[in-house]
């Protein structure tokens, strides 16, 4: 099984990108129509929301496994 923190530097990561991809998503919805944007949007908004839960989750179990292990683990390699 890897590491928690592996999976909360992989989900910080994506959640970063979806963030960041925000701008480009209204670029590529513009041609579409409103209704068709406004999905788009509101899915892109939900994938968001429910990667910050998740990562959310993982940080409320990571001081559990730490105390557990006695020990910090290191961040992986990018």
């Amino acid at each position: 099984m890897l590491p928690s923190t592996y999976h909360i530097t992989r989900v910080e990561r994506t959640l970063r990108r979806f963030e960041e991809d925000i701008p480009m998503l209204n670029m590529r919805v513009k041609d579409l129509s409103l209704e068709r944007q406004r999905s788009a949007r509101q899915f892109a908004s939900a994938l968001i929301d429910q990667t910050r839960a998740e990562l959310q989750r993982l940080l409320d179990e990571q001081p559990e496994r730490i105390a557990e292990s006695g020990e910090v683990p290191c961040e992986p390699a990018d």
